[in-house]
This record gives C-alpha cells, sequence and structure tokens, in this order.
C-alpha cells in the first residue's frame, strides 16, 4: 500500500508520539495528559479544538479548502488498560499496573498524524471532526461523548475508525460494509451442580464439566 509522501516525511514525529503516550498511560476518563498532548497538537497546526466531552475527550474541527456542509468524523481512542508491563524498552510504562497493551498509543498517534496531513494540505470538501475517545475499554466512553452531544455539535454523516491487528500483514487493512467491532456484550453464566456420594458421581451433576 503506498504511503502519502508527505505522511511519510514525518514518521519519527509520529513515532515519538506513540512511545510518549505508551511510556504514560492512563486509563479509563483519567487520561489527562493525552488529551493535553492532542489539544496541543491541534492546536499548532490551526484546528479548532473542543474538549470536556466525556471529560477527557478531544474533538478538533477542520474545514477542507471546498466548502460543503458534510462532515465525516475520523476517530481514534486513548485510554490504556489496568495491565502490568513487563517489556524492557526504553519507552515502557512509568506507571506501575498501568499499560498500552491494545494499541490505542498507536492509535492516537495516527489520527494525529491524519490531523497534521489534512491540517497542511486541506485537500478535501466539507469539514472533518478528530474525534479522540476517552474510556473505549469497557467503560462506554463513547456512549458517553455522545449523551454529552457529540453528535449535536458535530453532526457528522459516518464516523470512521481502526484497530491494529497484530498477526496481519504489514501494510494489509481489512474492511466490510457496515459496522464492525462496534461494541462488546458482557454476560454471566450461573452453573449450579448437584451433589453426590463420591462411589455414585454419576447421580451428580459436576459443575467444573458443565462449565468447560
Amino acid at each position: 500500500m503506498p504511503v502519502i509522501d508527505r505522511i511519510g516525511e514525518f514518521r519519527e514525529d509520529m513515532q515519538a508520539w506513540r512511545r510518549d503516550i505508551h511510556r504514560h498511560p492512563e486509563i479509563a476518563f483519567q487520561e489527562h495528559r493525552t488529551a493535553d498532548i492532542v489539544a496541543e497538537n491541534l492546536s499548532a497546526w490551526g484546528i479548532e479544538v473542543h474538549r470536556g466531552l466525556a471529560g477527557t475527550g478531544v474533538v478538533g474541527l477542520l474545514n477542507g479548502a471546498q466548502g460543503s456542509g458534510r462532515m465525516i468524523g475520523l476517530r481514534a481512542d486513548m485510554d490504556a488498560l489496568p495491565i502490568q508491563e513487563t517489556n524492557d524498552f526504553a519507552h515502557r510504562s512509568v506507571h506501575d499496573g498501568k499499560m498500552h497493551a491494545c494499541g490505542h498509543d498507536g492509535h492516537t498517534a495516527m489520527l494525529l498524524g491524519a490531523a497534521r496531513y489534512l491540517a497542511e494540505s486541506r485537500n478535501f470538501s466539507g469539514r472533518v471532526a478528530l474525534i479522540f475517545q476517552p474510556a473505549e475499554e469497557g467503560e462506554g466512553g463513547a456512549r458517553v461523548m455522545i449523551e454529552e452531544g457529540l453528535f449535536d455539535r458535530f453532526p457528522v454523516e459516518a464516523v470512521y475508525g481502526m484497530h491494529n491487528m497484530p498477526g496481519k500483514a504489514a501494510g494489509r487493512i481489512e474492511v466490510r460494509p457496515g459496522p464492525l467491532l462496534a461494541s462488546s456484550d458482557a454476560f454471566d453464566i450461573t452453573v449450579t451442580g448437584v451433589g453426590a456420594h463420591a462411589a455414585m458421581p454419576h447421580q451428580g451433576v459436576d459443575p467444573v464439566v458443565v462449565a468447560a
């Protein structure tokens, strides 16, 4: 897959953003430092910055060179996980019990890279909302942003996001029509066993077997 030359020119900057964010992971609704980094960069590139949705959410609004009332959203998540990092590279987590183990440091850096390129070129029609979402890891950050008026303030026609996927070939992107990886569901199962005499196990129900 060809890389836009200009984006390739600031690859080292994107790598530095990712490593800095990786080194300072923040979990759900606590992404204050990360949000500051995002907002400061967007503002430096002349992008209108909106903060406060879901507490630490950041939205950058950018107008294209061609006028149009149409708007799309580009979205990335910013939160880390409550996991202890055991890597030994220089940008490993400095916070015990917190780690970017799901790649959101990369997602944030990629959207910052896209924002920088779009702000420089503005070679598009309409407007783009750059949505940096907190609390993706099971805490419903997207829902909170929506409930607090994300799409009322930024009436996008569609939102585009992505997730890195270890194991896929470098340079390969996989898509499908309609929603993809849009939510997760949690459920509980209660297994009730029936006790029996050790000499007559066939008269009981072993909950370990059922659970397996």
